[in-house]
């Protein structure tokens, strides 16, 4: 098993300002392709703890790895029961199941190795996360390879750590948390049901940049390690990928148009800024990732009038058009 399986297991405030993470925000969904691209240099990941700089300004574009989100096939979702959603990122596969308060792993597909978590899926985020959420799930199956097979069993873990600004290339991001993920497994021979002689380890740990204006990591970065004694196996791997818009000039990312939504705080209705023009549906969700309000986009705005005063998220779809998510206030 190489560095695509133990990276793809690893992958998604300035001051007083801080973020959460949401189902309704940072859920991955079916449909999207991420603009990922490797990163040249050793990620900074020393920063902890509230208000911290996370320095990373050498780090250099690499080249191009995006990431393919998708609906599970029929026999893929037998194969891998529950799942909802399908990462693709290369040869490597990772299969998710997706429901109203978190985001479980149930599979990982890779030239090297599969694992099936069909007998306890490993939680990989619950929602809401934000800044000192610490959370830890146990989690349980089979894994299969050219050299050997047979069964893990262990943790996945989710601490938000640190929340500040990131400093990436050329860019600064203010409102930035970081959440680590961490991977435990014992590995064992299939005849030892009971899991009482451990044959080999796996673990891994990753660190994910999140701000409030992007679904997906600003930058992830993981390390991992594999050992399994009997068959001569201890390798230790590491690597790291970022959004591509994190290597533009400053320049260059303010020709885009970005989309935004106005009035931002609003009383009676939103409207949109932007490329707008294959937008049909607009879902509106409270922090916790609770659907409130969907409605159609065909006036080109959205009543809100009879919201409760709050913070919310808008996430605007259609047919052909990217998916875009903005908090909006209610006044």
């Amino acid at each position: 098993m190489k560095t695509s399986l133990l990276f793809l297991l690893g992958i998604s405030g300035a001051l007083s300002a801080q973020i959460t993470l949401t189902k309704a925000a940072n859920d991955p969904l079916s449909g999207d392709t991420v603009n990922h691209y490797t990163v040249t240099g050793t990620v900074n990941n020393t920063a902890t703890g509230a208000n911290a700089t996370f320095s990373n300004g050498s780090l250099v574009q690499g080249a191009a790895s995006p990431t393919v989100y998708s609906t599970p096939s029929a026999a893929e979702i037998t194969t891998f029961p529950g799942s909802t959603i399908k990462m693709a990122s290369g040869a490597t596969t990772i299969f998710y199941k997706s429901s109203a308060t978190k985001l479980e792993i149930t599979g990982v597909i890779n030239p090297e190795a599969t694992l099936n978590f069909s007998v306890d899926n490993g939680t990989y985020m619950n929602y809401p996360t934000a800044f000192n959420v610490n959370q830890t799930d146990n989690a349980r199956g089979n894994f299969t390879s050219s050299v050997a097979n047979g069964l893990f069993s262990g943790t996945m873990g989710t601490l938000a750590d640190a929340h500040g600004t990131l400093i990436i290339g050329s860019r600064t991001y203010t409102n930035v948390l970081r959440v680590k993920f961490t991977q435990n497994f014992n590995l064992y021979a299939p005849f030892d049901v009971a899991l009482t002689n451990p044959i080999g380890t796996f673990t891994n740990t990753a660190y994910s940049y999140y701000d409030g204006s992007h679904r997906y990591a600003l930058l992830t970065s993981t390390s991992g390690n594999i050992s399994v004694p009997l068959l001569g196996i201890n390798q230790s791997t590491s690597s790291a990928v970022a959004l591509g818009e994190t290597f533009l000039a400053t320049a260059d990312h303010a020709k885009k148009e970005d989309f935004t939504v106005y009035p931002n705080p609003a009383q009676d209705f939103i409207g949109f800024k932007g490329n707008t023009g294959n937008y049909t549906t607009a879902n509106i969700y409270s922090l916790d990732g609770k659907l409130i309000k969907t409605s159609d986009l065909k006036s080109g705005k959205v009543q809100i009038s009879e919201l409760p005063t709050a913070n919310y998220f808008i996430q605007v779809s259609g047919k052909d058009a990217k998916t875009e998510t903005v908090k909006f206030i209610k006044k």
